[in-house]
Parts: C-alpha cells; sequence; structure tokens
C-alpha cells in the first residue's frame, strides 16, 4: 500500500521544473531540507499540449524516496487515466491524481488507483466548477485545485483560486486533502493556506531558484505564516 497522505501543511516540490541531469540529487537536496511529499507531473501531448515523463521515472525515485520517509504524488496529465494508473502504482506511485476533464469514469478510475495500493485524488482545471466532485466527495483521498491551466510551469498564479479552494472544502467535506498547483511562491502560499490548502505543490519556486533547498524552506516558512 502507498503511504498516507500528510495531514498538516506541506510544501510538495514539483519536479517539472528540476534539472533533469541531477534529478536525484536535486530531489535528495529538498528532502534533506524537509520535504516529504515530491510531486511528479505525467503529461501526454493530447490533454495537455506538453509531453513529460512516465512510470520510468516514478519508478527511479521511488526507493530514494521512500527510503527518506516521502511519498511519491503523481499527478496524470493525459486522456483516460484508467488506463495507465496501474503501471504507475507498480511503479512506485504513493498517490495518483487524475483529472475530472479527462475521463468519462471518475469512479471507476478512483477505484482503480485503490485497487494498485494507491491513494487517489481528482484535479480540477481552472474553469471546471467544484461541483464536478459532488458524486466522488466520499471515494476521495485528495481533491486538487490547479491554480494555473495545467501543462506548462513558471505560469502566474490566478487570483481567483483561493475562492476556488473554498468551494472545493464545501463540496468534498473534511475527508480529503485539499492541494493546490500552480504559481505557489512565498508570495502566494500564505493565501491558498488560509483557504484551507494544506498540500502546496511548488515547480519553479523550488527548482527554479539557484538554492532548491533553500528556496523550499523559503516557501515552507511562508505556507506555515
Amino acid at each position: 500500500m502507498g503511504r498516507p497522505l500528510p495531514r498538516d501543511v506541506q510544501v510538495a516540490p514539483s519536479i517539472l521544473s528540476a534539472d533533469f541531469a541531477r534529478l536525484g540529487a536535486q530531489v535528495d537536496e529538498v528532502m534533506a531540507a524537509g520535504a516529504r511529499v515530491i510531486h511528479c507531473d505525467v503529461m501526454d501531448g493530447h490533454f495537455v499540449p506538453p509531453i513529460t515523463i512516465g512510470p520510468l521515472i516514478v519508478a527511479a525515485l521511488a526507493d530514494r524516496v521512500h527510503a527518506a520517509g516521502g511519498l511519491l504524488d503523481v499527478h496524470l496529465m493525459i486522456e483516460r487515466p484508467e488506463r495507465q494508473v496501474a503501471e504507475f502504482a507498480r511503479a512506485g506511485a504513493d498517490n495518483i491524481t487524475f483529472h475530472a476533464e479527462a475521463t468519462p469514469h471518475l469512479d471507476y478510475t478512483i477505484a482503480h488507483i485503490k485497487e494498485g495500493g494507491c491513494s487517489a485524488g481528482v484535479a480540477l482545471t481552472p474553469s471546471t466548477p467544484a461541483d464536478a466532485l459532488s458524486d466522488v466527495a466520499d471515494a476521495l483521498d485528495l481533491a486538487l485545485c490547479m491554480s494555473v491551466n495545467p501543462g506548462w510551469g513558471g505560469q502566474s498564479f490566478l487570483p481567483g483560486s483561493p475562492a476556488k479552494l473554498q468551494r472545493m472544502r464545501a463540496v468534498v467535506g473534511d475527508g480529503p486533502v485539499l492541494e493546490v498547483d500552480g504559481g505557489v511562491d512565498v508570495d502566494t502560499a500564505s493565501a491558498v493556506t488560509g483557504a484551507g490548502a494544506t498540500l502546496l505543490v511548488a515547480g519553479s519556486a523550488v527548482f527554479g531558484a539557484p538554492d532548491p533547498a533553500q528556496a523550499y524552506r523559503d516557501v515552507a516558512d511562508a505556507a506555515a505564516r
């Protein structure tokens, strides 16, 4: 079974912005600085235009992340995710999140993820209303609010995101972890935690900095304010 999601406020560095020539070393750096959730953005060139990583990268990181006491949070920005979740579960994912917009089979996909031994999350793009989660709220371990349009790192935080987070929390209740992804940095972290988010994905704000470990600490400190 995958490792349980944290219930306290955590910053999850996203390897989308990492230097892939130094990926293992950079993950080690941020975990030594205190990170316990490593976020892996998977893009297929269809649901979003870019193509990024697959199960092989997740598998390459799984042992070192788990050995350091962390977990792998895999975010599938792909069409028909139900066809791929088993491979990511076998690769060592602890949580697998997919997009409500990417499949007509939300309930089936959630069940398929859990059958693979992982916790299950559903993500919403900025234009998808929070009510899209209402019929699966009781089955969710995590709900992810995209605070930028999915597909590219380094985008600016959408100012309506804190209100969207509050609406999502009202729909899913207190059970699922509420995650936010996009434009999270030292300037926006406190706004999203104030709106109820507890798991904050930070990509370029961490791995785009000269010292990713210090950048992680800075965002984590801002989230705790």
